[in-house]
Parts: structure tokens; sequence; C-alpha cells
């Protein structure tokens, strides 16, 4: 759970925005928490988002608890991780 934390920058891997990238904004409970892409550069909305479909990356930009989709694209420029948003992952097959 350590990796978990606002401003984490994750991977969807499930859902129809499976692939796409967001930001944690907000840890909801041990289960949920909250995400933005924000949608001008993912095209991810800010909504609640399981855990378990969530894959964190090693890169984490320094925001508040509930910023504003403006603050993290702020931030995201200022760090140069706008364009690593906008980047599509292909998600990984689990088989069953």
């Amino acid at each position: 759970m350590a990796s978990i934390e606002v401003g984490r920058i994750c991977v969807k891997t499930r859902g129809r925005e499976a692939g796409s990238k967001c930001v944690i904004v907000d840890i909801i409970d041990e289960n949920f928490v909250l995400v933005t892409g924000p949608s001008k550069l993912s095209g991810l909305k800010r909504r609640r988002s399981n855990i378990s479909h969530l894959e964190p990356t090693d890169k984490k930009i320094d925001i508040q608890k509930g910023a504003s989709d403006e603050e993290i694209e702020q931030k995201l420029q200022e760090s140069g991780l706008a364009e690593f948003m906008k980047e599509k992952v292909k998600p990984k097959l689990t088989v069953i």
C-alpha cells in the first residue's frame, strides 16, 4: 500500500480506460482512490477507481490532497511529465 499515495502516477489496467495514465488525487478507503487524467492530457475524467485496477509507476508529482485538474496539469508541465501522461500503455493480458 506504500506506493498508493496522493500524487502517484498510475496506469489503469482494467475498464474502458485501460492503458491510460492517471494521477491519484485522494485516498477514499483501503480499496478505492480518486484519480484524474486530467482529461485534457490523458482523456481520463476524475472518478473513483479500485486500487486493484491500477498499476503504480515510479513517477510522482507533489500535489495536495484534492487538488484541481488545473493544478495537476500545471505540476505535470513543470515536472516535464505532460507528454509522458499522453502516451498510452498497452495493457497486459491476464489469463484466467
